[in-house]
């Protein structure tokens, strides 16, 4: 039974079921794990695999179990165990159904008792038997697409007002697809070229980014365990996300006001363009202080420590720390749904309601507020998110419009000129463009 204990299919249960009953975060919980145990390259892999693929399709497997389960109880490791089985028969080509039922049903046995194991056992061979049910039986078009995209009816509802359904639908299926990893060159410490060499001495390869002007998208190769990650040249971060600091065009000398700034990402990105002997700084702000020393981190680690100052602060209450017109610039990367991060946590479907993300605006209405007046006249404040419900992007734009008039929306414009055949001002990167995450962007001026 310890060789059970010790399985990835045993660690996926736990791992899932302390994330699902818990709410806890996943990328935590795996890691914890993935320290611990003892695992195969292989092994390892399939963990990770089932623990996100479960998480990624859990309304469907759901979907899939009802008739087998009727109206049974079931505990939520029990519930899990059935997931990540019907998961591996449907989702993982190459695992052998037997091998997957063997592990499932001793798992059953191990974690339950006599009743747990048999009741596994029919359910596991009778859906063997059966197979799934389709999806194209749901007359509801919508519900069929919240079923087989794994993704909250309220959500699929908004998605499709915000957009249409052909576009709600190709960002669903794109929640849904592998992410890649890409990273940001750090250019205080060396060049697009200089990067993708050291990597490349490291057996990681990588290319430039088709969006960010100073990112790199990682195809294989241990990052992680390279030199360039390790001292620094590089960082992971997302192309979109890299979008909103190049839009800023930051000059040297300049004083900027990061006002929502854990981890740091933006924070040393905003840093690598200034320049310590010319008055160039960064004040990032955040809630919490083990995250201002996470920010602090970043920075020694990126070498650009002496151009950032980190403060423990809730940016809406920065009228009393700083005098009005402080900043040339300022960026409100602002807490959001992180709708747009949905292929990277696939949990926050499930954890995030209409109501947050209602919630949310008025957070970030406030913060918009508070920081207005600590912009210098002619700057440019740029406001991001990494959600695409446009309650939170678009709509909490307007809002601050509506008694700002000393601001104006301008054109948001990256460094490639990503979208700039574009209608709107402001800048939506859609998971279904080019298959990075979703992002908002949006610049406003302050006039007078």
């Amino acid at each position: 039974m310890t060789k059970i204990k010790e399985s990835p299919r045993f660690l996926a249960v736990e791992v899932l079921d302390r994330v699902i009953s818990q709410q806890a975060y996943s990328n935590l919980q795996l890691n914890q794990v993935l320290q611990r145990a003892h695992l195969s390259v292989a092994d390892r892999h399939l963990l990770t695999k089932i623990v996100y693929g479960v998480l990624q399709h859990q309304l469907t497997l759901d979907y899939w179990l009802q008739d087998f389960i009727g109206h049974k109880r079931l505990a939520s490791w029990v519930r899990v165990l059935l997931w990540s089985a019907l998961y591996q028969y449907r989702y993982l080509d190459r695992i052998p159904a037997y091998a997957v039922t063997d592990e499932s049903i001793q798992i059953a046995k191990l974690k339950g008792n006599a009743g747990t194991r048999r009741l596994v056992t029919g359910i596991l061979h009778a859906f063997l038997r059966q197979g799934p049910k389709t999806v194209a039986t749901i007359q509801d078009p919508v519900e069929r697409l919240s079923v087989a995209s794994s993704v909250p009816r309220w959500l699929v509802d908004n998605l499709i007002q915000d957009y249409d359904k052909e576009t709600a639908s190709q960002m669903l299926t794109a929640f849904n697809q592998p992410a890649h990893i890409s990273v940001r060159v750090n250019m205080a410490r060396t060049t697009v070229k200089g990067a993708i060499t050291s990597l490349k001495e490291d057996g990681v390869t990588a290319h430039p980014s088709p969006l960010a002007a100073f990112g790199l998208v990682i195809t294989q190769g241990p990052l992680l365990q390279s030199h360039a990650f390790q001292d620094g040249l590089v960082t992971i971060q997302d192309e979109s996300a890299q979008l909103a600091v190049e839009s800023m065009k930051l000059l040297p000398g300049m004083k900027v006001l990061d006002a929502c700034a854990a981890p740091g990402g933006k924070t040393t990105q905003i840093a690598e363009r200034l320049q310590a002997s010319k008055g160039g700084v960064v004040t990032a702000l955040d809630l919490h202080q083990n995250k201002i020393n996470l920010i602090r981190t970043n920075a020694q680690r990126l070498g650009v420590a002496d151009r950032v100052v980190a403060r423990q602060m809730d940016s809406r209450q920065v009228g009393t720390h700083f005098a009005d017109e402080s900043f040339d610039a300022i960026l409100v990367d602002a807490p959001c749904s992180g709708i747009g991060l949905l292929r990277r946590k696939p949990e926050i479907r499930y954890a995030k309601t209409l109501a947050d993300s209602r919630h949310l605006h008025q957070i970030q209405l406030a913060i918009l507020n508070a920081v207005a007046s600590k912009l210098k006249k002619g700057g440019i404040m740029t406001y991001s998110t990494c959600t695409l419900l446009k309650r939170e992007n678009e709509g909490t734009v307007e809002a601050f419009l509506e008694t700002h008039p000393d601001f104006q929306l301008i054109k948001t414009r990256s460094v490639r000129g990503v979208k700039d055949d574009r209608a709107a001002a402001t800048l939506t990167i859609l998971p279904s463009d080019e298959g990075t995450d979703g992002f908002f962007i949006s610049s406003l001026r302050r006039i007078r």
